[in-house]
């Protein structure tokens, strides 16, 4: 009998901490921003590996819009392949539950974005078809810098 309860206050424990976990991964560490938008808490150096991270999409993009107007769709492919999926794929578990689940799928979509521009290019797409992909992709990253913010925790 008091192996049971011992069994049930154990599956108990277990199960809430799966729930707490689950509600920090769809959540993230969020807390209200200083402009309307939601921050995200984060610390110094996790903050800094987000912003770099979004350097490196803005720089491909200046590269990408580069290619195109060059001509060059090796350019593109360069580019494009620099930010894409490969930039993701070292993502800290830690760093991901801090982020609520619209900002990771947000981000990840544009890196996947990012390896379909590189790949319509190698496929031959047009200019007008390479500039409207990035055009859609864009659109993301206004999307997420509208409702988030970076915050550092204190």
């Amino acid at each position: 009998m008091k192996s049971n309860k011992l069994a049930i206050i154990a599956l108990l424990l277990w199960v809430l901490t799966i729930a707490v976990f689950a509600w920090f991964f769809i959540r993230g560490n969020t807390t209200a921003g200083t402009d309307g938008r939601t921050a995200v808490v984060l610390q110094v150096s996790e903050r800094d590996l987000i912003l770099s991270e979004m350097r490196g999409l803005l720089s491909a993009t200046q590269g990408i819009l580069k290619g195109v107007n060059q001509g060059d769709m090796q350019h593109v492919i360069k580019a494009a392949s620099a930010a894409g999926m490969v930039v993701a794929a070292d993502a800290s578990p830690a760093l991901m539950t801090k982020l609520p689940m619209e900002l990771k799928s947000l981000g990840m979509s544009v890196h996947r974005d990012m390896d379909e521009i590189a790949k319509a290019a190698d496929n031959n797409a047009s200019a007008p078809e390479i500039l409207q992909m990035l055009s859609n992709t864009l659109t993301k990253c206004v999307a997420c810098h509208s409702i988030w913010q970076l915050k550092v925790a204190n």
